[in-house]
């Protein structure tokens, strides 16, 4: 079973338990959380430098229910197992492709049903995804019984990336694909967002990579509100944006 999680792995291997030394506290960022009363943690690796920056490096070890953060692992194992052909199949009444750029739930509770419980189980077992637990096939991801820290959830993208999944290369590189969002001449920037609940809380995910001159850097960003009106893709947005502005990305000079 493998473990996926950055941190925690450099600890195991003796970089120091408590503060491994390619571990970098980045109280710095707190702000762009207070200024929403959130409670979260935001962590992004230097691929190059094999550096982390890491703000709240506790809740960055805590599970939590990934929701929407999820759909790079069915649409990678759909196309694996061949429930999704390629990214222009028809799914729930739209193009996979856009139905995963607009998070169509509908379109993946049909994908997961369509892999079948014991198929995604399997996967899930030989990925190590989290704590890889099953409820009702097309809920489990959304009800809290499947959990991932961002520890984890940023190594997951990180070996996505990179085609290190024990997946077929084409079904790693058209969920890579699926990814980029926005691309210019000067950085191509990915993600998928994810919306959750837990009790009263609302738990929100943006995971992904921003890539300038070839240079990747992995980000994952986990937070939290009680506020019921709050919009949490655009806070998600907001704050991955403003934490990477603060680190220089977005200029074509990493």
């Amino acid at each position: 079973m493998k473990r996926f999680g950055l941190f925690l792995i450099a600890a195991a291997l003796g970089f120091g338990a408590c503060t491994p030394n390619n571990v970098k506290d980045a109280k710095e960022w707190q702000q762009h959380f207070v200024k929403h009363k959130l409670e979260g943690c935001f962590m992004v690796f230097d691929n190059g430098q094999g550096t982390f920056r890491v703000y709240n490096i506790e809740r960055a070890k805590e599970r939590f229910t990934p929701a929407g953060a999820f759909e790079p692992f069915l649409s990678i194992t759909g196309l694996q197992t061949g429930a999704i052909s390629d990214t222009n199949m028809i799914t729930a009444g739209e193009p996979f492709r856009q139905a995963f750029r607009n998070s169509s739930l509908p379109a993946f509770q049909e994908v997961a049903r369509t892999i079948g419980k014991d198929t995604l189980q399997r996967w899930m077992d030989t990925v190590g995804f989290g704590n890889h637990k099953i409820s009702r096939v097309d809920t489990f991801w959304l009800d809290n019984s499947l959990q991932i820290s961002p520890d984890e959830m940023l190594g997951f993208t990180k070996q996505l990336y990179f085609n290190q999944l024990p997946y077929q290369r084409r079904a790693q590189e058209l969920t890579a694909g699926l990814m980029i969002m926005e691309q210019t001449d000067k950085y191509i920037f990915a993600w998928k967002a994810g919306e959750g609940k837990s009790g009263s809380k609302r738990i929100g995910w943006m995971t992904g990579w921003i890539e300038e001159n070839r240079h990747p850097s992995f980000f994952v960003l986990n937070f939290e509100t009680e506020d019921p009106a709050a919009e949490l893709k655009s806070l998600g947005m907001e704050l991955t944006r403003n934490i990477l502005i603060s680190e220089g990305f977005y200029k074509g000079e990493k």
